[in-house]
Formats: C-alpha cells, sequence, structure tokens
C-alpha cells in the first residue's frame, strides 16, 4: 500500500515539475540543447574554408554543427517541431546558430 501512494506521489511531483515550466528549454552545461542539419570535423574542406571566410579559427578537429536551432521542451516532448537531424551540446555559437563550434552530439531518447 505504501509504495502504490509512493509510487504515485512521485508521478504527481514529476509530472507537475514538467508542467510548471512549460517555456524553459533543455540545455547543456553551456547553452540549450540545439538541432543540427549537419555536424562535421572542423578540418573537413569546405567546413574549413567556410570558417576561415568568417575568421572563426578553430584549433584541432573540433566538431561544427551547421544551420542549428535550439529545441525547447515541447520539442522534446514531441509538441513542437522535430529534430531530424542531430541533437548537439555546442560551445559557441555564430551568426545565430549558422555556426556552431565545440559540438558534441548527444541522443535524446524520450
Amino acid at each position: 500500500m505504501f509504495s502504490r501512494a509512493f509510487a504515485a506521489t512521485v508521478v504527481m511531483i514529476a509530472t507537475a515539475s514538467i508542467m510548471a515550466a512549460p517555456g524553459t528549454t533543455p540545455s547543456c552545461n553551456n547553452g540549450p540543447v540545439q538541432c543540427c542539419n549537419s555536424v562535421q570535423s572542423s578540418d573537413t574542406p569546405g567546413v574549413e574554408s567556410l570558417l576561415g571566410l568568417l575568421g572563426i579559427v578553430l584549433g584541432g578537429t573540433a566538431q561544427v554543427g551547421l544551420d542549428c536551432s535550439p529545441l525547447s521542451v515541447v520539442d522534446l516532448l514531441g509538441g513542437g517541431t522535430q529534430c531530424n537531424q542531430q541533437t548537439v551540446c555546442c560551445e559557441d555559437n555564430h551568426f545565430d546558430g549558422l555556426i556552431n563550434v565545440g559540438c558534441t552530439p548527444i541522443n535524446i531518447g524520450l
């Protein structure tokens, strides 16, 4: 009996937490989760040229997200737009999401 009451309480609290903040954006340690149409290494010839033209200097082989947009809780729960490409956490955003650098692909399985 106690376990049922406890389980019901946990579910109600979790539901209330989600409902209380419908406009919040899920985030990584350094910003919102992004949906990028393409994620490539910064040393890929086309990406390297584009970064050079825009004056973005990266050392090594950082992952670069191209044509990215932030995802909201509604998006992740299936009520908004869906990310059909790659969800990532990125360290830096340039040109309003056109180019994100230092990206790490993440898997959001709900």
